[in-house]
């Protein structure tokens, strides 16, 4: 079992935040893993909601804030909503999975945790006109 470390970077590579999960499977697909990071996130939000949000993906009825998202209620999140919503915007390019000191370019990928223990996120904001 591996103990696995989530970070959220900028795009200079300056942590913003991060959380550990233990007991992981050793090799694991890089969805699977994109998906037990917003289960957990989800799990967190909702064990104390409130107005403001620090997930992967932003919720439906939510504002963009800097680090986060703003409730327009403090509700519960439904994670494979989330987990789903994470997938579709990986897969537009709203952030990049790095594991180790390689890119992952597709969710199929098998990661090796043993290895490269600590994933990075590195949410992409789009050009306003470009």
């Amino acid at each position: 079992m591996a103990l696995v470390t989530f970070r959220d970077e900028t795009a200079t590579g300056r942590a913003l935040a991060e959380f550990s999960l233990p007991d992981l499977p050793e090799r694991i697909s890089a969805r699977e893993l994109v998906r037990l990071r917003v289960r957990e996130e989800v799990a967190r939000y909702n064990a104390a909601p409130s107005p403001r949000f620090r997930g992967l993906v932003k919720p439906s009825d939510a504002e963009a804030e800097l680090n986060g998202y703003r409730m327009r209620t403090a509700r519960k999140l439904d994670w494979e909503k989330q987990a789903d919503a994470a997938e579709t915007a990986f897969a537009r390019n709203g952030f990049l999975l790095l594991v180790g000191d390689r890119q992952i370019e597709d969710l199929d990928t098998e990661i090796d945790l043993i290895a490269d223990p600590v994933v990075s996120f590195v949410r992409l904001i789009p050009l306003v006109g470009g």
